[in-house]
């Protein structure tokens, strides 16, 4: 066991390689969307990338990829941009692409012409330009092209061509077995025939002032001096044997790039010694490098087996990353001794202050280290098991009874500090130049991660779900009586406090606060609670370093304040890089000055410095790099943009993409845009590099759009004018023909108006005779409801006089019946006298003169009631219309009885049998029936 936990140890110990690099930028397949492998790369005068690779022509902006298959569908071997063409060579073809107007490539044939005279299976794996001629270089052949007369010459050494190579005004190559060769007037002339240069294949030629540098591939670099062939030793000549050079590239700064097939990359000064070694357990996406390329700002491409890397070699940051776990996240970093030190949730580590040394575990710290701190010539590590004094490669437990945050030293007393623990406060106190610890301080016993010591002994803490507390600390340093606690400022996520220039601030998502010593209240400071304000806050640490500098963290920047030579006023400063790409652990920030200005900042996977100094940022140019625009529901297409757009009315839908070509890792470039005509304020800033409108209505439009980069808005602004014409029916054209039919139709309505007036002046002529005669013929029926009425009322005078004449022969025939029952009552003695009389009565009573007499009236007042009764009901006696008749006049049955001479009853008895042999129904009466009829 105990010579396993050895092994470990010196894994640990001497296994985790500790150089910083430059940052990586790593795009795989997936990402650009094309083949594994790109055999070489250029850049054109706008910062724009090409590759040559398995599917095509890869180009790359900055923002998005876009990939051109060859013509013939296979791989491309050879890109160059020369002027504004990129020149490409494949399996037997070569030719340019050029920009067409909408912002896309097009390819034109060079090979077409001569294809007579290309090889059979025939690649094309190089191109060099000379003054004006273009060389395509296959292993067999090399073609010169003429860009003037666009004529061919060929040249085709014996034994083929392995590579060919431009340096200053001459063109090289090497053959197979007989060394490198120069073409001079269009032939091959040989320069030198060395048996190296013979044997081993030469990767590249660089031109120095007065000699050759030829780098091989299994035989390492060589200078060739007129016909002197001498080796140019290096750092790495085994490794660089063993690792198989496939590429090279001289770099502007004279260094040398070497890519290996098998051991990754290597970057050597002019003088041959290393600088850094990128491999894959290093950062590299691959060991195997088949391309490289330095851009204009000094990237270093590669391309490689498996994915495309931009490595910022000339970047501030560079960058420490632990792909083996080891090390852990760094929480805290000093430089102590010349010793870097390094803590973090492993434990705690060192090596020697810049320096390519493997870092060290140092023993007994195995666990989370809190914080470094250097104080009288000693440095104190906080940790979770306690207080260590590190000195050189040891550390030595001196408190061990809580975990330990940070450490302040005590006013007035410099043999004594207070440390900030899991449980509260305690001392350390220096006896006999050792320090141990001395107590505890009662009375708090609050985790203390953040504390800052006042000059009067008050302490202020920092507790993230506690607040602010104040408490005094009687002068032993033994006790607190009582505390204090802040209701303002508030808590917070990730709150901090530290002490700035003799002041105290605290820092949370609602602002900075800055302690008033008078009023010992907390007061928001407006200049540094701005980055919140201007940022998304992620974090309130706040940290100072040795130059006493204070530095804040947003989401994407990070921001350190100093002090003005001229003024009071502190003086910003941005660095405009996010903790997305940093790794940094929120609330856990930290940063360290390793020298005058190189900064280390802890990230979760190791760190990386930072030189302030060199943090100056080229002014790049942002581009429209093309427009699209589609119908509702359609395909977007792409349309011209080097001239002024114009769209269909249902064309509206218009989407503009636009970028900076820049190829830094840790900074992105921000957008704003404004649509003059759509829009009276520009967007606000965005990282994202595309802009959409749909359903633009008709008029004319000025895209505008600029960008930000390190936090600078870039000089120029791109421009893009388009118009949405209108539709056809909106057109002058379309105005004039509805004008047209506006004076037609209003010709037409005037017509029909005076057509229409005068047919309704002839209707209402019309209309006022037919009224008039209506008129006459109301006034006529008036006149014959006049005489209606008047008939009407003769009738029912009449009808009056019938019945009072009917009631005045019933009352005669009631008197003189009466008379003659009172001559029949008489004497008889005079009986033959009163038979006379009776006989008189009775021929003035007869029913048949009154029945005449009443019919003929009766007839004159109701003309045809007889004989409507008649008809209606046939069965009808004389008798029964008798009586009908005088029920028509509304007689009573007593009423009726004398005009009968019978009794009352008899009347009822005949009305009963009138109902009968009218047959009516029982609910019908008979006089409303006869009156009805």
């Amino acid at each position: 066991m105990k010579t396993k936990f050895t092994l470990l140890l010196f894994l640990i110990n001497y296994l985790l390689f500790s150089q910083e690099f430059p940052p990586i930028i790593k795009y795989s397949s997936a990402a650009y969307g094309a083949g594994n492998q790109s055999w070489m790369i250029s850049q054109d005068a706008q910062n724009y990338m090409y590759f040559a690779n398995n599917e095509g022509l890869l180009e790359y902006n900055g923002t998005n990829w876009q990939l051109y298959p060859a013509p013939n569908e296979t791989i491309i071997r050879s890109v160059k941009v020369i002027g504004n063409k990129i020149y490409t060579g494949c399996y037997m073809n070569f030719g340019f692409w050029t920009r067409q107007s909408n912002g896309k490539l097009k390819y034109t044939s060079l090979s077409d012409t001569i294809k007579n005279k290309i090889l059979d299976d025939e690649q094309f794996w190089n191109i060099l330009k000379y003054d004006q001629w273009i060389l395509f270089q296959s292993l067999n052949r090399i073609y010169i092209y003429d860009t003037k007369t666009g004529k061919f010459k060929i040249i085709a050494p014996k034994n083929g061509v392995i590579k060919s190579f431009a340096a200053k005004n001459a063109i090289y190559f090497q053959t197979i077995k007989e060394g490198l060769f120069e073409i001079e007037s269009g032939k091959a002339k040989l320069i030198s025939d060395h048996p190296i240069l013979k044997k081993f294949t030469i990767v590249n030629v660089f031109p120095t002032e007065d000699h050759l540098l030829i780098q091989t591939q299994l035989e390492g670099i060589y200078t060739l001096a007129g016909n002197n062939l001498t080796h140019f030793a290096t750092d790495v000549d085994a490794q660089l044997k063993a690792g198989f050079v496939y590429s090279s590239q001289h770099l502007q700064d004279g260094s040398l790039a070497l890519g290996t097939v098998s051991n990754g990359i290597f970057i050597l000064t002019d003088k041959g010694k290393l600088k850094y070694h990128i491999s894959q357990s290093k950062g590299l996406s691959n060991n195997t490098v088949l391309s490289l390329f330095e851009d204009a700002d000094q990237n270093l491409w590669a391309g490689l087996d498996n994915g495309i890397n931009c490595i910022n070699v000339q970047s501030p940051v560079h960058s420490f990353t632990d792909n083996t776990g080891v090390l852990g996240t760094v929480y805290a970093s000093a430089v102590f001794n010349r010793i870097l030190y390094v803590g973090t949730n492993q434990g705690l580590f060192c090596k020697r202050n810049q320096s390519s040394d493997e870092f060290k575990f140092i023993n007994g710290t195995k666990g989370q280290v809190w914080s470094l701190f250097e104080y009288d010539n000693t440095l104190f590590c906080g940790h979770d098991s306690g207080t260590f004094i590190i000195t050189a490669d040891a550390a030595k437990s001196i408190f061990s009874a809580s975990g330990s945050w940070k450490f302040e030293p005590v006013p007035g007393n410099k043999n004594q500090l207070i440390q900030g623990n899991y449980y509260g406060l305690s001392v350390l106190e220096k006896i006999n130049n050792q320090w141990v610890f001395k107590n505890r301080i009662r009375g708090f016993d609050y985790s203390s991660r953040y504390f800052e010591v006042t000059n009067n002994l008050e302490v202020y803490v920092s507790h993230e779900y506690k607040g602010i507390f104040r408490l005094k600390l009687d002068k032993y340093l033994v006790k607190t009586d009582a505390f204090y606690t802040y209701k303002s400022p508030l808590k917070g996520k990730n709150a901090s406090l530290t002490k700035f220039n003799n002041s105290i601030y605290y820092a949370y998502k609602g602002g900075i606060f800055k302690l008033n010593p008078k009023s010992k209240q907390f007061q928001k400071d407006a200049l540094l609670s701005s980055i919140f304000e201007k940022d998304e806050y992620t974090s309130g640490k706040l940290i100072v370093d040795h130059s006493n500098k204070i530095w804040l963290f947003s989401k994407n920047y990070i921001h350190y304040f100093s002090a003005s030579k001229l003024s009071s006023q502190l003086k910003q400063n941005v660095i405009p890089i996010p903790s997305s790409l940093t790794n940094s652990m929120q609330g856990f920030e930290n940063i360290t000055q390793i020298s005058k200005s190189t900064y280390l900042i802890g990230t979760t996977d190791g760190y990386y410095t930072l030189n302030i100094d060199d943090l100056s940022f080229k002014n790049y140019t942002v581009f429209i790099t093309d427009v699209t625009a589609n119908k509702q529901n359609e395909v977007p297409q792409q349309v011209e943009i080097a001239n002024e757009g114009s769209f269909h009315a249902n064309t509206n839908n218009i989407t503009l993409n636009y970028t900076v070509p820049e190829y830094n890792k840790y900074i992105n470039s921000e957008y704003q845009y404004l649509l003059e005509g759509f829009q009276n304020e520009w967007s606000e800033w965005s990282t994202k590099a595309t802009a959409g409108f749909k359903n633009l209505s008709p008029g004319k439009y000025t895209f505008k759009v600029r960008a930000k980069y390190a936090n600078t808005i870039l000089q120029n602004t791109a421009v893009y004018t388009f118009v949405v014409l209108k539709p056809w029916y909106l057109t002058n054209l379309a105005w004039l023909v509805y004008l047209l039919l506006m004076v037609a139709g209003a010709y037409f309505i005037n017509k029909a108006y005076h057509n229409f007036y005068r047919k309704q002046e002839e209707k209402l002529i019309e209309e006022n005779n037919l009224l008039l005669e209506i008129k006459e013929l109301e006034n006529e029926q008036q006149l014959m409801k006049l005489r209606n009425e008047q008939l009407s009322l003769d009738v029912d005078n009449k009808n009056r006089e019938l019945a009072v004449s009917t009631m005045s022969l019933n009352s005669k025939n009631e008197l003189l019946a009466f008379i003659k029952e009172d001559l029949k009552k008489t004497n008889q003695n005079d009986s033959s006298n009163i038979k006379s009389v009776i006989s008189t009565i009775n021929k003035n009573i007869t029913e048949e003169d009154s029945w005449k007499v009443f019919k003929e009236a009766f007839d004159n007042a109701d003309k045809d009631f007889l004989k409507r009764i008649k008809q209606l009901h046939p069965l009808l006696t004389p008798n029964d219309l008798r009586l009908c008749a005088y029920l028509r006049l509304n007689l009573s049955s007593k009423e009726i009885a004398p005009l009968f001479n019978i009794s009352v009853r008899s009347v009822e008895i005949k009305r009963y049998r009138l109902r009968k042999k009218m047959d009516l129904q029982h609910e019908i009466g008979l006089v409303e029936y006869i009156l009805d009829v």
